[in-house]
């Protein structure tokens, strides 16, 4: 009872203080002259609707304000989420933040030169806005566009996962366009920076049980193990590379149909999706892009050179 008298007592004293402002005073007479119409009035209609309409994109805002740290948090614990499951560390009953903090190191790479970045916040770095702002972004030459991306950060967010100081994992980001949207995702590498632990996409619009199947744990399974870089002259076979890839070159890719493994080349090819050629190709054009040297492949040339696989 106290604070709803002291309530009524500060709603008072505002209605006092409005009341010396003249067009307060006029909205005040205009909505008592609303209120006295008919229903079936015209003029009270329109205005109820409005007043309607005003409430609700009050409320509206409001919201979207209010709520806006808290979807924040959730889209940095989900991107989080996605990083460990493709470093086979998300557990269901772990802590998120905790087992993340615990065993991922954050580092920001320059594209172009492979090297650290030191002079920038990593905590607020996003590397998707990144590659939207001219500032910080550089234009893919056609040429070289094989992802369709048009344009990329000149720095990118790297993922390490460390035992006893020894880089154990290698967690890149990728995104390129499938058929009808452009796939984001991680590919997680062994220290060696050739062979593929896991992939996985966190946000893509491709064909529900077609294209839509990147995100599958059963094909997502069948990258583990498989090589990047050709180490010998592999050929372009008609159910395998979509391109020849001479030794050191990007050879991973998705093929059309099913992997013989008793073939040669055959640690350089993924089951292709049933049904899904367009994006299934979309899969082998990022991987080509990001693991080339307009991707991540300096930074991985030089982390290969570090002395016990150490960062």
């Amino acid at each position: 009872m106290p604070n709803q008298k002291m309530n009524c007592a500060h709603l008072e004293k505002v209605c006092v203080a409005l009341e010396k402002y003249e067009s307060y005073r006029k909205f005040k007479a205009y909505c008592i002259k609303i209120l006295a119409l008919g229903n079936d009035s015209l003029e009270k209609t329109v205005a109820v609707a409005v007043a309607l309409c005003l409430v609700c994109a009050v409320l509206v805002s409001f919201g979207a304000v209010a709520l806006k740290p808290l979807q924040v948090q959730n889209k940095a614990l989900d991107m989080k989420k996605n990083i460990l499951d493709v470093a086979g560390l998300l557990d269901a009953s772990s802590d998120i933040d905790k087992a993340f903090s615990d065993n991922i190191e954050e580092k920001l790479v320059n594209l172009e030169s492979g090297e650290y970045v030191s002079d920038m916040n990593i905590a607020e770095y996003d590397q998707r806005k990144a590659a939207k702002n001219p500032a910080q972004n550089v234009s893919i030459p056609k040429d070289k566009d094989v992802a369709h991306i048009r344009l990329k950060a000149k720095v990118a967010k790297v993922y390490l996962v460390k035992t006893g100081g020894a880089i154990k994992s290698i967690i890149l980001p990728v995104n390129g366009y499938g058929l009808w949207s452009t796939l984001y995702g991680f590919l997680s590498l062994d220290a060696d920076g050739q062979t593929v632990q896991s992939i996985n996409f966190y946000d893509q619009a491709e064909t529900p049980g077609l294209g839509g199947e990147v995100v599958n744990p059963n094909w997502r399974a069948l990258w583990k193990g498989k090589k990047v870089y050709a180490e010998s002259h592999q050929g372009s076979l008609e159910k395998g590379l979509i391109e020849e890839a001479d030794k050191g070159e990007v050879a991973l890719s998705v093929i059309k149909g099913v992997v013989d493994n008793a073939r040669a080349g055959s640690e350089y090819q993924v089951d292709g999706l049933a049904g899904a050629t367009l994006t299934s190709n979309g899969v082998t054009h990022l991987i080509h892009y990001w693991m080339s040297d307009e991707g991540f492949a300096p930074f991985l040339k030089k982390v290969r050179t570090v002395k016990g696989g150490q960062s």
